[in-house]
């Protein structure tokens, strides 16, 4: 089916025969999408959401597949929480299969950690922040469940006799990021390398490796490609966020060329088309990741240092 035909309203839309999405308008923080592949009597879910409530609410829409086509695999395209938090309401039979270092990075940010944080004393600019985009979501007395299955290289998963491919393409959002690849409906489940209509987030990269997992994503040829936030797009979704990713590659390169630390060219940058998009405060962070892997004098900062310099940040 033509992205452009997909409605972005919250709720699951069959995309393709027997692909459905899970959409969550307006993808901004923690708003993301999943995925359900059915074959022959068993399916395929495609991440978890931010929370329990969520997660209950998303699972209850896709009952009628999964009665009838069980619940065998389920993948988790990255280990940030709103893609994974809700895995602890999946079936104990259900194998979850994600990329490398999925269940480290898991354990580093849990759920119990983001419930500390909106109550915890954190000033008056993060603390605000951080309850304004994930006060929101319930992240206590989340259970966490990690992988059963690691990915490293490419593997197809048998779904009942439907061929689903996962293919690893990190690090470049997170350490292990995955993406989804249904051949026979030419439809791409793109997890967080993929944010349309909101700016791309770097945890990790480099961002020359994120530039390179968009490359392979378009050497697919996907007709249909769901990303981690945002609305259901095509092929020219993923030639917008390379385009992001060149410029801001391009932008700390001559940045650091000219003698700026990465909070210097964050405070003068000038986003172009991208302003317009949503979550624009990323761009900190993904100056700062830009310079670590660019500049190897770049000195390392914490988690919660580096949200205080994207809540703090006032586009120019």
């Amino acid at each position: 089916m033509s992205a452009d035909r997909i409605a972005y309203r919250k709720g699951l839309h069959e995309i393709a025969e027997g692909v459905h999405a899970w959409l969550a308008p307006y993808g901004g923080w923690g708003l993301s999408n999943a995925g359900l592949i059915e074959g022959a009597g068993s399916t395929l879910l495609v991440d978890t959401l931010f929370d329990l409530p969520m997660t209950r609410e998303m699972l209850a829409a896709m009952a009628p597949v999964t009665e009838r086509s069980p619940l065998r695999h389920a993948v988790n395209t990255h280990a940030n929480g709103d893609h994974c938090y809700g895995n602890a309401l999946l079936p104990a039979g259900t194998v979850i299969h994600a990329g490398p270092h999925f269940d480290e990075d898991l354990h580093e940010v849990p759920p119990a950690l983001l419930a500390q944080l909106m109550t915890a004393e954190l000033g008056p600019v993060l603390g605000p922040y951080l309850r304004r985009n994930f006060g929101a979501y319930t992240f206590a007395d989340i259970p966490v469940r990690g992988a059963d299955e690691t990915v490293t290289a490419p593997t197809t998963l048998e779904v009942g006799g439907r061929a689903v491919e996962v293919l690893p393409l990190g690090p470049a959002h997170t350490r292990g990021d995955v993406v989804v690849w249904v051949p026979d409906a030419r439809t791409l489940f793109a997890g967080d390398l993929l944010f349309i209509g909101g700016t791309p987030m770097i945890w990790s990269g480099p961002v020359e490796n994120w530039i390179a997992a968009c490359d392979r994503m378009l050497a697919l040829d996907p007709v249909t490609v769901v990303p981690g936030h945002g609305p259901v797009t095509g092929p020219d979704g993923i030639r917008q966020v390379r385009d992001y990713l060149t410029f801001l590659h391009g932008y700390a390169v001559s940045s650091i060329a000219a003698g700026r630390t990465w909070r210097e060219a964050a405070a003068v940058v000038d986003l172009g088309p991208y302003a317009a998009w949503g979550e624009t405060e990323r761009t900190v962070a993904n100056l700062y990741c830009a310079y670590q892997s660019l500049d190897p004098a770049t000195a390392p900062i914490t988690l919660l240092e580096l949200l205080t310099a994207m809540a703090g940040w006032q586009r120019p």
